[in-house]
Parts: C-alpha cells; structure tokens; sequence
C-alpha cells in the first residue's frame, strides 16, 4: 500500500518527576532528565517553546510515566499547559483511566499496558473519544490480549507503540506496522518508537502510516525542519 499523503509528525513528552526525560528502550527506572541539540532544559514549557521552533505542531503527545507506573501524576503541570497552549491538541497517556470531563484540547490515551480483559468494558464510557494505544514490549504485545484484536472496542486512531524501539536508533517496526494497515485499512495507525531519520518517515508512508510520535530523532538533528515540512 501506498499513499501520496504526508506524515503528520507529533512531537512526544515523557514527563518523570516533574521533567522531561529521554526515553529509551522502554526502561523506564532508567529514564533520565533531557539535555539535548534542541533543548538544554528538562523544563515542559521550555521543551514545547523549543519543539515549536521547528514548526508550528498542532499536536503534541505526553506520557505522564509517574501515572503509568503508579508512582503519583502530573495532573496539575498538565492543566497549565492545556491552558497555556488552548489551541493545541495534546494526547496525553496517564496509565489506567476511567471517564472524566476532559479540556477541548485534552485527548485521552489508553494504552493496552494499563488495562486487563476485566477492565475493557469501562471503554465504552469513552464513546470512542480516545486514542488507543497497543503497546508491544521486546516480542509481545502488552496488556489485555482482545484490545489488540477486537475491532468494537477501537477508536479511528491507533498508536502502534513499539517500546523497545523507543530511541534505540533501531528504525520503526515495519512489520508489524505493515500488518496492521493491511488487514485494517480503515483505520489510522499511529508509528511510534525508532524512527531515525527522513527514510524512515518515507518509509511509513509507503506502507500506508500517516503520522508518527517522535523525540529523539527532533532533539538530535536527525529530522529538521525541513524534513517535517516536505515528507
């Protein structure tokens, strides 16, 4: 499968303790605070100001990994930043999550890792309102196995999150990616994890991904602007 259409690039936040971190092979206890090309400082507000010098993104991804891990939130950090950036979308994962009153500009992200079978009912609460992410560890998918199957209980939008990819300058996992696009055409798949470089974004696109998380490859150099502008 081809596609004409570019890849929509989503700048991603790891949020621990507060600070950004650099995300890398999914081991989380490890993750230390960011010092990159693009940003010095491990500070949210200035991460964002920074990925926005490379272009004007209309949406950003946040991992809350305190959240995630049972180890406190950000809710609050979170808050002013929806409020800061009213006309910005952000996809924000915090681990297990039942339905609330969301900002406008507060999308939800319900990641395979967080739920069990005994948990998928309290989806349809939702209403289809959420990104879904099916996360995949070393060689298994993580979480409630029918989340990855069950086509009723997905939204349009699906990150494929491959882990232990996450800055590993590995590329992304075309397979799997290349799977899901075929036997679920109508869906919208999300890559997410290795992706390096301009080739890899093409890449994507070739087998039918229209957008992409991405933090290393932004911070390093490795996609400029002008790679976001033209894939």
């Amino acid at each position: 499968m081809t596609s004409a259409l570019p890849i929509k690039i989503i700048p991603v936040i790891d949020l621990k303790d507060g600070v950004v971190v650099h995300a890398h092979l999914g081991l989380r206890d490890q993750y230390q605070p960011i010092n990159t090309q693009l940003c010095h400082s491990a500070d949210l507000f200035k991460v964002i100001s920074a990925f926005l010098t490379l272009a004007d993104f209309d949406c950003f991804y946040i991992a809350d990994l305190n959240a995630i891990t049972g180890q406190g939130h950000h809710e609050a950090l979170i808050n002013d930043l929806l409020k800061t950036y009213p006309q910005k979308t952000f996809w924000i994962d915090s681990g297990y999550q039942t339905v609330k009153d969301y900002a406008d500009n507060h999308l939800p992200v319900l990641g395979s890792e967080s739920y069990n079978e005994d948990q998928l009912f309290e989806l349809k609460a939702f209403k289809k309102r959420f990104i879904l992410s099916l996360d995949y560890g070393k060689s298994e998918a993580l979480g409630a196995p029918s989340l990855f199957s069950d086509q009723n209980l997905w939204p349009e939008t699906i990150i494929i999150m491959t882990l232990n990819r996450v800055g590993s300058q590995q590329g992304p996992d075309l397979e799997t990616l290349s799977d899901f696009c075929k036997h679920y055409p109508e869906q919208h798949f999300v890559a997410a994890g290795g992706i390096r470089h301009y080739q890899d974004l093409q890449n994507l696109r070739h087998i039918g991904i229209h957008q992409a998380l991405l933090a290393s490859a932004l911070h390093s150099g490795s996609i400029v602007p002008v790679d976001v502008s033209r894939n």
